[in-house]
């Protein structure tokens, strides 16, 4: 009479996978749910009152800050203010920083003309790496002074946990991790810091979703280019009392934009090229805390700030020179510059830009800081990277003589957001996966995405409108 053989290790490992590939996502909330329900069990069971407990105010709060009604609403409002005091207080120091940085370049170029230097020497090493060094320093510190301690901040006090319960299931419908929401959020700082943010996810086919999808929120680099479109085409028709705030307004929307993006690829990245188990995530509120001055200041300015500063400086050295080499150099009598934005112009009108603004983001690869000052020098041929401070002189140059539209506004809008990472952010996504292939792929597909969306955009918009 023939017995059935017990089961061997490899069967048993055989049906635990065959099992664990049909799960279903909500697995994870079940699993808590029924742990929940345990632990009340247990503590009815073993607890007696004399009356019910009053919910303490931390629990209040919650109530309301992690409600399905009044969550995500009061995240969106929490973060139009980081933006708002961001904008408007950056604008100051970065004015001040600019005027002492360039006016030591004017000193230097003084001094090496003084002592006989070549014009092209003078040129390339002050007017060109010098002052692109200058203008990522000018235009990157002050924000990132500002944003990163405010975003410390909202972290000492607990409530970025918050804001990641009330975005999980949006990250567990498109198979993503919940924890998504906390390095998105630490991309609008910098995307490199968001890049390195995702260590915080376990999966690691999870974490390579955050790290691909990271770029989808605009850093601190972009915003001067939102700033710049917010002012010429949205605050400019409002009155001055409340011009900051629709240039905010218009800011916070290209980011939902950039959160539906972030949720799109991650939803086709999980059903594609990674897809897998979903990671069971477990999410603990913490208690409020007092902020700890201390760590606030060592986290944002010296970890964060100082951090992602000196990356971005060393990646702009290269393209301050180029930009001089490009608008100083001339082959029957137009310059560099000319010659190459003239060759993308076909490819820029098609999708809504022209191609100066093209050129622009090639050499601001490095440092997307320095996109909007290397456009107005093509524009103006310059020379050298320059802004212009008047509003009104600022218009009549994109509006009128280059015939900005604000088609071209909203193109530049998308294509700001959602193309290529800088250089800076390409090499921490190797650093981070140590893969040519998902680092090739982590700057391509931004890029080819940008260029398919802008394309739709324009086409659309001239064929309907």
């Amino acid at each position: 009479m023939a017995t059935n053989a017990p089961p061997t290790a490899g069967d048993i490992l055989e049906s635990a996978e065959s099992l664990r590939r049909g799960l279903d996502v909500s697995f994870r909330d079940e699993i808590v749910g029924a742990i929940y329900e345990d632990a009340t069990a247990i503590a009815r069971a073993a607890v007696r009152t004399g009356r019910r407990a009053e919910p303490t105010w931390d629990a209040k709060l919650d109530r309301i800050l992690t409600s399905r009604i009044w969550g995500i609403p009061i995240m969106l409002l929490g973060l139009a203010a980081v933006f708002w005091i961001t904008i408007v207080g950056a604008n100051y120091p970065s004015q001040a920083i600019a005027t002492v940085l360039f006016g030591l370049e004017d000193v230097a170029v003084g001094l090496f003309d003084s002592l006989g230097a070549p014009w092209w020497l003078t040129g390339f090493l002050w007017r060109g790496v010098y002052r692109g060094l200058a203008w990522v320093v000018a235009v990157m510190l002050p924000p990132m002074a500002i944003f990163f301690p405010l975003f410390t901040i909202l972290e000492n006090l607990g409530y970025l946990p918050r804001a990641a319960f009330n975005m999980d299931w949006l990250f567990k419908r498109v198979g993503a991790h919940g924890k998504q929401a906390l390095t998105m959020s630490m991309g609008f700082g910098c995307n490199a810091a968001g890049v390195i943010a995702c260590r915080v996810i376990d999966s690691p086919r999870e974490r390579l979703i955050a790290i691909l999808t990271n770029n989808f929120v605009p850093c601190n680099g972009r915003f001067p280019t939102l700033i710049l479109l917010g002012i010429v085409f949205v605050s400019a028709a409002f009155p001055p009392s409340v011009s900051t705030f629709a240039a905010a307004g218009s800011v916070l929307a290209v980011v939902v934009v950039g959160v539906l993006f972030t949720l799109l690829v991650s939803w086709a990245l999980s059903r594609t090229v990674l897809k897998g188990e979903a990671s069971s995530f477990t999410l603990e509120l913490p208690p409020y805390r007092r902020p700890n001055v201390g760590q606030i200041l060592y986290t944002s300015l010296i970890d964060r700030t100082l951090f992602v500063l000196y990356r971005a400086v060393i990646m702009a050295a290269p393209a301050g020179g180029v930009i001089w080499l490009l608008s100083n150099v001339f082959v029957g009598g137009d310059s560099l510059a000319a010659l190459v934005s003239g060759s993308l112009d076909p490819l820029g009108r098609a999708v809504g830009l022209d191609g100066v603004i093209l050129l622009a983001y090639i050499i601001a690869i490095p440092a997307n800081e320095i996109v909007v000052p290397t456009i107005l020098m093509t524009y103006t041929g310059a020379g050298m990277m320059i802004e212009i401070d008047s509003l009104t002189e600022l218009q009549a140059l994109l509006v009128g003589e280059q015939g900005w539209t604000l088609l071209t506004a909203v193109s530049l809008m998308l294509f700001s957001l959602l193309h290529n990472p800088c250089s800076t952010t390409i090499w921490t996504i190797y650093k981070e996966t140590g893969s040519a292939k998902w680092t090739t792929i982590g700057a391509l597909m931004p890029l080819a995405i940008a260029f398919i969306v802008c394309f739709l955009v324009a086409q659309g918009a001239r064929l309907f409108l």
